[in-house]
C-alpha cells in the first residue's frame, strides 16, 4: 500500500488509520484513476442456471432427451449425460440485441446498460468452497472477503455506516458469516450483516440514559481503550472495538434514517415492487442499496430472499418452478436499482455485480424423458455467466462464450481471479499491489493470479 497510508495508520496505533485519513479531509490514494467508487454485488446464493438466464441454447432444446456427446466431468450429485433442453423462452432486448429469458422481463430492459460474461469459470462445484472462493478469492475459510479487501484498500466514504454491509433477507449462504469475513486483515473491515425487520443490527439501540451520560460513558470506554494500545502495542481486537464503539454511537442515528422510507415516491416503491407480497423483500434490499451508495458506503452485498418452498437457485429437481420463483422475487427490483440509480446519475459510479458462486450443467439431473416439475440441474463450474453494470464497464455487451451446450467455456474464460481484477481496477486498484504482510509473505485477494478483463471496459 502506499506510504501514506501506512503512515496513518501506524500513527493511530493501527486502527483509525482510514477514519483519520477522513477526517483529514483527503481523498484515499489509489493506484490509478477510479471509474467506480462503490460496488453492489447482487448475489444469487445456489448457482442460477445460465442455460435458463442469459446464455441461450438452442440445441439442448433440439437434443432433449438425447445422451452428451462427450463424457461428463465429475460434479456433485449425479453423472448424468441426457440433455435437458431448458423449459424458458429467449428474445433479444434493446440495441445491443443481447438474449435474455422470459425468467428476466424486467432486467433485460437494461442490457443496453450491461455487460454480460458468458464465460465465467471457478475452482469448485460444492457450495461451502464455491461460496469462499467467489468472496474471497480462496476456497478454504478464513480468508478476507472481497469487501474487506476493498475497505482495507480505500476505506469507506460514509462517517456514519459501516464500509461493508451484506443485507440479508432470511438466508445466509453455505459458509455462513466467513463468506463476509475480514480474515487476517483487522477486524473493523469485515462485513456488518443487516438483518430484516425493524431491528437489522443487534444491541444497536441505545438503553434509556441521557445522551450526555452516555457520551461520557463511551468516553471513558475509549480512554482505557486507547490506554490498552499504549501498554501493549498494536492489537487488532482492541483496535476494532474502539473503531466499533465510536462508529456504533454514529448509527444509533444514521441506520434508522437510512430504513425510514417514508420520504420515498409512492412510485419509487412501486418501482421495487415493494408493494407486491413477491417482491417486497429482495425490493426493500434494492432500495437500501441505493440509499447506501448515496451515503457512501463502498461495499454492499444483498442476498438471495427465502421463499417458500424452494431452495435458493440450487434446483437440483423443480429447476423451472424454483427458477420461476427466485427470479420473480428479484427481476423487477434489480430493473429498479439499475434504473433509479441511472435516472440520479449514480451508475457511472457505482458498480453492480450479479451472479452465483457456479452454474448449471445442460444435463438433467432427475431425467425422465419430458420437461416435468421434478427434473434439475446438478452444479457447473467449467463455465456460467454473471453480468456487471455502470462503474466504467462497457455498456450493451456480450463476452465470452460457452459451447453448444453450454457446459465449458470455450471463448475469452473469465477466472473468479479476473473478475476481482478487474473489479479492483474499476475502483482505482492495483490488484498486484493491494497486498497485507501475513504469514511471512504479502498477500492478495487474487493470490499470485488475475487478470483485468480489458474487454469490457469502457
Amino acid at each position: 500500500m502506499s506510504s501514506r497510508r501506512e503512515f496513518l495508520c501506524k500513527s493511530a496505533h493501527g486502527f483509525g488509520g482510514m477514519a483519520l485519513l477522513q477526517m483529514l479531509g483527503a481523498q484515499p490514494a489509489t493506484h490509478h484513476k477510479a471509474k467506480a467508487k462503490s460496488v453492489i454485488f447482487l448475489f444469487m446464493d445456489g448457482g442460477p442456471s445460465q442455460m435458463d438466464t442469459f446464455d441461450p441454447k438452442p440445441r439442448l432444446r433440439t437434443d432433449h432427451g438425447k445422451k452428451l456427446p462427450f463424457k461428463p466431468p465429475t460434479t456433485v450429485f449425479n453423472i448424468s449425460d441426457q440433455i435437458f433442453g431448458s423449459p424458458f423462452q429467449f428474445k433479444q432486448y434493446g440495441q445491443s440485441g443481447a438474449a435474455v429469458s422470459d425468467l428476466f422481463p424486467h432486467t433485460a430492459q437494461c442490457v443496453d446498460d450491461m455487460c454480460i460474461i458468458r464465460s465465467m469459470v471457478a475452482d469448485h462445484s460444492e457450495h461451502t468452497a464455491a461460496n469462499y472462493f467467489i468472496h474471497s478469492g480462496s476456497g478454504f475459510q478464513g480468508r478476507p472477503s472481497m469487501g474487506s479487501w476493498i475497505n482495507y484498500g480505500l476505506g469507506s466514504e460514509s462517517q456514519d455506516l459501516p464500509g461493508f454491509i451484506v443485507l440479508e433477507s432470511g438466508l445466509i449462504p453455505p459458509g455462513g458469516l466467513d463468506c463476509f469475513a475480514s480474515g487476517f486483515l483487522p477486524a473493523s473491515f469485515q462485513g456488518t450483516v443487516f438483518l430484516k425487520g425493524e431491528h437489522p443490527v443487534a444491541d444497536l439501540q441505545p438503553p434509556p440514559t441521557e445522551a450526555a451520560q452516555q457520551q461520557r460513558k463511551l468516553a471513558l470506554l475509549n480512554k482505557l481503550n486507547k490506554g490498552v494500545v499504549r501498554r501493549f502495542g498494536e492489537v487488532s481486537e482492541i483496535d476494532a472495538t474502539i473503531r466499533n464503539y465510536e462508529l456504533a454511537f454514529k448509527m444509533q442515528s444514521a441506520v434508522p434514517d437510512l430504513l425510514d422510507l417514508s420520504k420515498e415516491t409512492e412510485a419509487t416503491k412501486e418501482m421495487y415492487g415493494l408493494n407486491n407480497k413477491d417482491t417486497e423483500e429482495f425490493g426493500r434490499e434494492c432500495l437500501l442499496a441505493r440509499r447506501l451508495v448515496e451515503r457512501g458506503v463502498r461495499f454492499i452485498e444483498l442476498l438471495t430472499p427465502a421463499r417458500p418452498g424452494v431452495d435458493r437457485w440450487d434446483q437440483h429437481g423443480t429447476l423451472e418452478k424454483g427458477h420461476r420463483v427466485n427470479a420473480l422475487a428479484t427481476d423487477q427490483p434489480i430493473a429498479a436499482l439499475l434504473k433509479d440509480l441511472k435516472q440520479r446519475g449514480l451508475l457511472d459510479s457505482t458498480l453492480v455485480v450479479w451472479g452465483g458462486e457456479f452454474g448449471r450443467t445442460p444435463c438433467a439431473q432427475m431425467p425422465d424423458g419430458g420437461y416435468v416439475t421434478n427434473i434439475g440441474r446438478d452444479h457447473n463450474p467449467f463455465g456460467f455467466t454473471m453480468w456487471m453494470a455502470g462503474g466504467g464497464v462497457k455498456p450493451g455487451t456480450v463476452h465470452g462464450a460457452t459451447d453448444d451446450f453450454g457446459y465449458f467455456a470455450i471463448e475469452n474464460k473469465v477466472h473468479i481471479h479476473d473478475l476481482h481484477a478487474t473489479i479492483l481496477h474499476l475502483l482505482g486498484m492495483d490488484h498486484k499491489r493491494l497486498t497485507f504482510r501475513y504469514g511471512g509473505r504479502d498477500m492478495r485477494l487474487t493470490d499470485v493470479h488475475g487478470n483485468v478483463i480489458k474487454e469490457v471496459l469502457a
